[in-house]
This record gives structure tokens, C-alpha cells and sequence, in this order.
């Protein structure tokens, strides 16, 4: 567990100085980055990604049978459009 921790302390240290030597231009790349992954992971998944599943479907069953159709209903819709 020691070498875990030290291991995550060690490159904490490692980003964190590269952070800190790094340009101006540099760090504002960075937070356009951060800034961008957190808009693509973070709100776009809260408005347009909701969880279709758990809304419209009550139990596991139900859930895996609607995947298992939706699988198998596409490969045979998809196959007859070929």
C-alpha cells in the first residue's frame, strides 16, 4: 500500500512540475483542454445523453431483453438494407 502511495505522490510531483515549468502559452492550451473534455464528458452527458435504460425500464430483465433485441433487430434490419 506504501508503494501505491508513493508511486501516486511521484507522479503527482511529475505533472505537477511540468505544470508549473511549463509556458504561458502552454498552460492556456491545457485549460482549453480541460475545459473542453469537462463540457464533451460532463454536461453534454447530463442534457443529451440520459440514461434511456433505468427511465423506460423497471428491472434488469427488461433492460437486457431490450438490448438483446435492439442487437439482433439492427444486424437483421441492417442486413436487409445491403
Amino acid at each position: 500500500m506504501k508503494q501505491y502511495f508513493s508511486l501516486l505522490n511521484s507522479l503527482f510531483h511529475f505533472y505537477y512540475e511540468g505544470f508549473c515549468n511549463m509556458s504561458d502559452w502552454g498552460r492556456k492550451v491545457w485549460v482549453i483542454i480541460i475545459i473542453k473534455l469537462f463540457i464533451m464528458f460532463v454536461i453534454l452527458k447530463i442534457f443529451f445523453f440520459q440514461d434511456f435504460l433505468y427511465k423506460n425500464y423497471h428491472t434488469d430483465k427488461e433492460r437486457s431483453e431490450h438490448v438483446l433485441n435492439q442487437l439482433t433487430n439492427s444486424s437483421d434490419n441492417h442486413d436487409r438494407k445491403h
